[in-house]
């Protein structure tokens, strides 16, 4: 049997950005009159824009203002985004797991030239098939529609999820695929098997010496 695809988020898992978001989004509320703790914010890191802003400041808020903090942050996260670099053995994960058989895809639900950016960054043009951004889904994590969309990319079959948040581990969940978690995004262990996770690794590199105690043995 053919190795299970293996699907990889980005932002807080491949690449350090978790805290540069949550600073983004926080001078993006600012900017419209809301001042709300960041650490709160930050909870809520790895969770779609779509969905954030209703999430952290409620519905009335998203009604009236969700575009236009939407656009803030991302005019915000661009200027942050030079500052980004990958956690360490991220190339080494995937060339590991190619190396193993494994097809990639990354699951972002990032925009096209944020993701564009990670691609270059992680130089992973030639080791990933396919990846998906906002634009490729209509609802974000935690909902299962990315990691639906990313499987599709690569013709289809069983799959594993690496992840970062809580969101991620409960899309996969919803999507009925396993997930395996890494505390880089800033949420517990427990949290992170509790909303899915089958295997939680401190890091990249504890998961490249690991692989053969998760689904992606």
């Amino acid at each position: 049997m053919a190795p299970p695809i293996a699907v990889l988020d980005v932002d807080g898992t491949l690449v350090d950005t978790n805290y540069h978001h949550a600073i983004a989004w926080y001078r993006a509320f600012r900017e419209h009159g809301l001042t709300l703790p960041v650490w709160r914010i930050h909870r809520h890191i790895g969770m779609g824009g779509d969905q954030l802003v209703a999430a952290v400041a409620g519905k009335r808020v998203e009604d009236r203002q969700g575009d236009s903090i939407r656009a803030a942050e991302t005019a915000l996260y661009a200027d942050l985004i030079g500052e980004v670099q990958p956690f360490a053995d991220a190339r080494r994960l995937l060339e590991l797991l190619g190396e193993r058989g494994h097809r990639l895809v990354l699951a972002s639900s990032g925009k096209r030239d944020e993701i564009d950016h990670y691609l270059d960054l992680l130089d992973a043009r030639n080791l990933v098939e396919a990846w998906t951004t906002s634009a490729d889904v209509e609802q974000t994590k935690p909902e299962p529609d990315l990691v639906h969309t990313a499987i599709e990319k690569v013709g289809g079959g069983e799959a594993v999820l690496v992840g970062d948040s809580t969101f991620d581990c409960e899309a996969a969940a919803r999507a009925e695929v396993p997930s395996v978690a890494i505390l880089t995004g800033g949420f517990s262990e427990q949290e992170l098997r509790k909303a899915g996770a089958g295997s939680v690794f401190e890091s990249l590199r504890q998961l490249c010496e690991r692989l053969a105690e998760t689904p992606l043995a």
